[in-house]
């Protein structure tokens, strides 16, 4: 993700610029403002770096960058320490970055001068943790549901729950599952 996220310095130029990791769907709150919405209205007031972040299950720690942090008022945490793919017993805590991002244009220059890390890859949060050095970063407590469309159950359930909050086909997609043997 990290080589991924430099490829686009040449667009970003020195400007903050938001990263959606697009096998997680993520919506707003009961029709509320979405995720990214939510972030960014957030970096307007904060001006900081910011990460999406959700409480995941002990067991799947080894899944996600793991934070740990100080409760900055409402939904904004900041961060102290940040982990890469840590196994259950040895994570700082339970609260795993979801794929949004809003960064600040310095997260460039950490992810150039970094080694590869966990998997051998350039990992974007190895440059968070180096770029907290230079700048506070927030984790964000967002409203709203995350789907991990990077599986097929969780696709699956993106696509059933959403269809059916559908105004056009929601109530006959409704009518239709009712008809199925379950």
């Amino acid at each position: 993700l990290g080589h991924a996220v430099l490829c686009a310095e040449p667009l970003v130029g020195d400007e903050p610029f938001a990263v959606i990791l697009a096998d997680d769907l993520m919506t707003g709150d009961n029709g509320g403002p979405g995720v990214m919405a939510q972030m960014t209205a957030a970096f307007q007031k904060q001006g900081r770096s910011l990460l999406a972040v959700q409480e995941v299950p002990l067991e799947h720690t080894k899944r996600y960058g793991i934070v740990k942090g100080e409760p900055a008022g409402g939904p904004l945490m900041r961060i102290d320490e940040i982990v890469e793919k840590p196994a259950p017993e040895v994570a700082p805590s339970r609260m795993g970055v979801a794929g949004r991002y809003v960064l600040t244009p310095r997260i460039f220059d950490e992810i150039r001068n970094q080694p590869k890390g966990v998997g051998g890859e350039i990992q974007l949060t190895d440059a968070i943790e180096r770029l907290m050095q230079h700048e506070a970063i927030y984790a964000f407590q967002y409203a709203g549901k995350r789907y991990d469309c990077g599986s097929k159950e969780g696709f699956l359930q993106a696509t059933v729950e959403l269809a059916l909050q559908h105004a056009d086909v929601g109530s006959s997609f409704r009518e239709y599952l009712k008809t199925l043997s379950l």
